[in-house]
């Protein structure tokens, strides 16, 4: 006789119970721990899709650059799987580096913030379904270690950057550094506000990097999202795992 032990795929406890079978005779097991988000589990599935490792495999492509015809296509899964396991990221992406502003010393935010001073805000163009509609990406990030500070998508209107400038307002920034696009100009105070390329090199690397990792944002692709939802998503979920360092 051979036993073999049974662990919870998602929380990898050993306090794993039977809980009958399924329709096509396939045995399910229940996780009796508590903390457990999925208590219910099966080791084999006739449907690929169902499997933890190929629903993480999912996000790992589409942070890869593949899209969801590619992973489908690849993890031999329908469309409609890939989609739904990523919009199922949406609610946990966040706009904000909050793992950094935690950091910053609560009392010096608002007096002398000694880690983000100066910030390089600039926006970059792309577009869901077709040119005519375009979609562009607005942040900012730490003039001195290039680190992602906050991100909104939307129109190239003076409303999206308002939202970002608010998302900033926690760091304490003293000072900016973008392009000539009137938007800056007309919602910055001058004195902390430097328009030129000279101190936005790091900003527009960060552009070249985001358009050859993600084949959304590439310029000259027949690769593109055919709805906002899941532009944002992708996009999102790679500034969230490289930039802000959430294991979305």
């Amino acid at each position: 006789m051979v036993l073999l032990p049974v662990h919870c795929p998602y929380c990898q406890s050993d306090r794993v119970v039977k809980r009958g079978r399924s329709e096509s005779g396939e045995q399910r097991y229940l996780c009796q721990n508590e903390a457990c988000a999925h208590r219910s589990f099966r080791l084999d599935y006739v449907y690929k899709g169902r499997l933890p490792q190929i629903r993480q495999q999912i996000i790992e492509m589409a942070l890869n650059g593949s899209g969801i015809r590619d992973t489908a296509r690849v993890l031999e899964i329908s469309t409609s799987t890939v989609l739904k396991e990523l919009k199922k990221k949406e609610s946990a992406l966040e706009s904000v580096n909050s793992a950094l502003l935690e950091r910053l010393p609560a009392e010096q935010i608002e007096v002398e913030l000694l880690r983000v001073e100066e910030a390089e805000v600039d926006e970059m163009w792309s577009f869901v379904g077709k040119k005519t509609n375009p979609r562009w990406l607005w942040h900012a990030i730490d003039h001195r270690s290039g680190q992602v500070l906050a991100y909104v998508l939307g129109t190239h209107q003076d409303t999206v950057f308002l939202k970002l400038k608010r998302l900033l307002e926690p760091f304490g920034i003293t000072h900016f550094y973008t392009d000539d696009w009137g938007t800056y100009q007309r919602h910055l105070d001058s004195k902390r506000h430097h328009i030129g390329k000279q101190h936005t090199q790091k900003i527009e690397r960060k552009h070249l990097t985001l358009r050859t990792r993600i084949k959304r944002l590439a310029r000259k692709t027949i690769c593109f999202s055919k709805t906002r939802q899941m532009h944002d998503i992708v996009i999102g979920l790679f500034i969230n795992r490289y930039e802000f360092g959430v294991q979305v």
